[in-house]
């Protein structure tokens, strides 16, 4: 199993360098194409594969870091750093897709002639190179949060070359020089709509809020069903990354049971939060008529 892992890891990281240096030489040729041409596509398409080249590169760096062991002052280790990942290239696509939006009306309102003919080869090389790494990272993109937003991104890169390419035919062949706005902000708004989903679910990792899938009073229902135990109180559960899920609580018992007993109990329990609700990590305090409060979820 830990084999496998670590193949999985490495693969994951060679896909993600291949994918860098597909993207830096994207970006360079739609750069210099963009100002040569005068398109505002090919430029915001490149402004877009540049944030790809950092969005990997922190997805490359995030990949390897949450491969290092704990410590005793980082005891869960860099377990968050895809989630950081995440978080960042979510941003950093609404970011970019605002100002691109910006962009594009001021574009709008006064059009300019465009070399169309270097943005159709220019969009081609961009399919081309951003369809190459959609395909070696979308198995990847099923593992974790960071794996799906740098596949995003590079999916996101080439649905836009296939706009621009399609907006270059247009203009080659009708003249609709304003299309080059209607397609930039076609583009951004697209990146927005992509992107709210990977920020807002990165963010409720990040804030420990407890995943949307677990239903906090049917853990206390079913908890609550095993001898011996009189009331669970005190949860907290959070996702610490894509793998671990985890809760604390404090648990009252009927009778003052020694240790043994309560180990017999809390396996019990830790089976059922594991099949019924993907826990895998459970922190349990055990009391017998401790003065506290017994509310299910007490602000700390």
């Amino acid at each position: 199993m830990s084999h496998d892992h670590q193949h999985s890891s490495a693969l994951s990281s060679k896909n993600l360098v291949i994918s860098i240096v597909l993207n830096v030489i994207i970006t360079v040729a739609q750069v210099i194409g963009g100002f040569i041409s005068g398109s505002l596509s090919l430029l915001s398409d490149a402004l877009h594969n540049f944030t790809d080249v950092v969005s990997l590169l922190i997805s490359l760096l995030a990949n390897k870091m949450a491969k290092k062991d704990a410590s005793l002052n980082k005891t869960f280790g860099y377990k968050r750093a895809e989630i950081i990942a995440a978080f960042i290239n979510a941003a950093s696509l609404m970011v970019i897709a605002t100002l691109l939006i910006k962009e594009a009306i001021t574009r709008f309102i006064n059009p300019q002639e465009i070399d169309s003919g270097l943005v159709i080869w220019l969009a081609i090389l961009a399919i081309v190179g951003n369809g190459i790494s959609v395909l070696i990272m979308k198995k990847d993109s099923k593992a974790n949060m960071n794996m799906r937003s740098a596949y995003l991104h590079l999916l996101t890169d080439m649905l836009a070359s296939v706009a621009v390419l399609i907006g270059g035919l247009l203009m080659k062949y009708y003249q609709i020089y304003w299309l080059d706005s209607v397609l930039t902000a076609a583009i951004a708004v697209y990146l927005i709509i992509v992107g709210w989903d990977l920020l807002k679910s990165s963010f409720e990792v990040l804030m420990l809020f407890t995943p949307n899938e677990i239903i906090i009073k049917d853990i206390v229902t079913e908890t609550c069903k095993i001898e011996g135990v009189k009331n669970i109180h005190h949860i907290h559960i959070w996702q610490l990354n894509e793998d671990e899920v985890h809760l604390e609580a404090h648990i009252d018992f009927f009778e003052n049971i020694n240790l043994s007993e309560f180990d017999r109990i809390l396996i019990k329990i830790e089976k059922l939060l594991h099949d019924k609700f993907n826990i895998n990590h459970v922190n349990i305090q055990p009391e017998y008529n401790k003065p506290d409060s017994k509310d299910i979820i007490v602000q700390d």
